[in-house]
């Protein structure tokens, strides 16, 4: 069975082709992966490499962990599961005050003759 490792403190200029190579002269690397922000497509400084079997997982990290590349001491340690809550809630944001509550805030309902009133709401002038 496969075994994914996280890598993190990578340089910017880190390939996944470097991680590939590297990595595979202590196993067989099922895969390689740099995560990238999705509107730069620059590297967030970390990936993740899958070996083929937990034996090499586990000299990959006695090999590289605190090590150097391209100038940079690397982390590698076994990968947590990915979080099953990311694509939960309500997408509003916030918090939520129950069914048909609203949230308050500028012209969003709040509570009647509080918070912040523009002049002009009040029938006066600007100026």
């Amino acid at each position: 069975m496969n075994k994914r490792l996280y890598i993190g403190n990578l340089s910017s200029e880190v390939t996944e082709q470097d991680l590939t190579h590297n990595f595979s002269t202590v196993g067989k690397v099922a895969s390689a992966v740099i995560i990238k922000d999705r509107y730069s497509n620059q590297s967030k400084g970390f990936g993740f490499v899958e070996m083929e079997t937990e034996e090499e997982a586990r000299l990959a990290i006695e090999r590289f962990n605190g090590g150097e590349l391209q100038g940079k001491t690397i982390t590698v340690s076994e990968a947590r599961e990915p979080r099953k809550d990311r694509d939960g809630g309500s997408g509003r944001g916030g918090f939520s005050r129950g069914p048909g509550k609203s949230g308050g805030g500028f012209g969003r309902g709040g509570r009647s003759g509080s918070g912040f009133s523009r002049s002009s709401d009040r029938g006066g002038s600007r100026y």
